[in-house]
């Protein structure tokens, strides 16, 4: 699954349900019905140059979609395998909504996986329909899980078709499409199978930090687009290391044995604490709000973890996105955990607080 949404509570509930496509192969239903919805979706796709030669295009959506294209070119550049996505659109209808669900045990932090063929290991499943996602949710939370149902902002077929602009991704913000498309992309040219956490964390580090630098080419270093760039990502990074530090204590908690009263407690301090982090952006207004549980919490970690370690990353290959990214991918390549390589290249950056 994959990348930005501020429009929601949170700013990366789900931002890519992730090559729905791919994972049909769960069983003969599911898979006739993703291969339907997926149809739908190619069907309806349209040319955006030609969109833009529609006299009754109105502004707005138009500027949006030129955006798209501009990000085409720039994702080129940093070497993203661009193909043919976000070359077209589609309009889809309000019923085309993906949702995402993700379970965890209420005293262990780990979350249920699907296997699914080419990706192997997912930790969440997409439903074209709520309802059908929450009563597997609840046949979870019998069994003692917590549960997490969201809607999901855009998906990836990780190239295996050329991914059209969905008409439900134009509601976003300038920099949050960006960051989407950029993300998306970052799917599309390199993708673990089994390292979901790494896949999500590593897109969203491409499409924060390539937004930064998009926007700052494009205005100015001063302009509102770039410095909200910017924020959304310090912003990013901040919830990284509270995700980080939330585990933790949760880990230890539940290894000496807590009751769910001690664990809500814990749930409490930790929001309270949050609200007073150094935000620059209101991308995680909400989390104060959010009634936490495990599901929520590794959900959310999937997309966040260890973000200090791809801005060392970062440092290191001079600031250079297009290096980066390229580093990062033989650094993943070279062991069977990426996310083990990684820190054995770039880890004493960290320590040292290098960004």
């Amino acid at each position: 699954m994959s990348t930005p949404a501020t429009s929601t509570p949170l700013r990366r509930l789900c931002t890519a349900a992730g090559t729905l496509l791919l994972l049909a192969g769960c069983s003969p239903i599911y898979g006739a019905r993703v291969s339907y919805e997926e149809a739908r979706i190619l069907l309806r796709r349209e040319p955006i140059v030609e969109l833009l030669h529609d006299p009754q295009l109105d502004d707005a959506k138009g500027d949006k979609l030129r955006l798209v294209l501009m990000l085409r070119e720039f994702a080129t550049g940093l070497g993203l395998d661009v193909g043919g996505s976000y070359r077209t659109y589609a309009a889809v209808d309000p019923d085309q909504t993906i949702y995402a669900l993700s379970a965890a045990p209420r005293f262990e932090l780990e979350l249920y996986t699907w296997w699914f063929p080419f990706v192997g290991d997912m930790p969440y499943k997409g439903y074209f329909s709520d309802a059908d996602a929450r009563a597997e949710a609840r046949d979870f939370e019998a069994e003692g899980y917590d549960t997490m149902v969201v809607p999901v902002a855009a998906f990836s077929t990780l190239g295996w078709f050329d991914d059209p602009l969905l008409s439900n991704l134009l509601r976003h913000d300038d920099v949050t499409l960006a960051n989407i498309v950029l993300h998306e992309l970052t799917h599309n040219t390199w993708y673990a199978p089994g390292q979901a956490e790494f896949n999500e964390s590593f897109a969203n580090f491409v499409g924060g930090r390539g937004a930064i630098e998009f926007f700052t080419a494009l205005d100015g270093v001063a302009a509102p687009r770039a410095e909200r760039a910017r924020g959304l990502w310090h912003d990013d990074v901040l919830y990284s290391h509270f995700l980080a530090e939330l585990t933790d204590r949760l880990r230890r908690a539940y290894a000496g044995g807590i009751t769910l009263e001690q664990r809500q407690a814990i749930f409490t301090d930790a929001q309270a604490e949050a609200q007073l982090l150094p935000w620059q952006t209101n991308a995680y207004a909400g989390l104060g709000k959010v009634q936490l549980n495990n599901a929520f919490i590794l959900h959310q970690q999937v997309y966040h973890r260890e973000l200090p370690l791809f801005d060392a990353a970062y440092a290191a290959e001079g600031r250079d996105l297009r290096r980066t990214i390229a580093a990062l991918i033989v650094a993943a390549e070279s062991d069977r955990d990426a996310y083990t390589a990684l820190r054995q290249k770039y880890a004493e950056r960290v320590d040292r607080g290098e960004d």
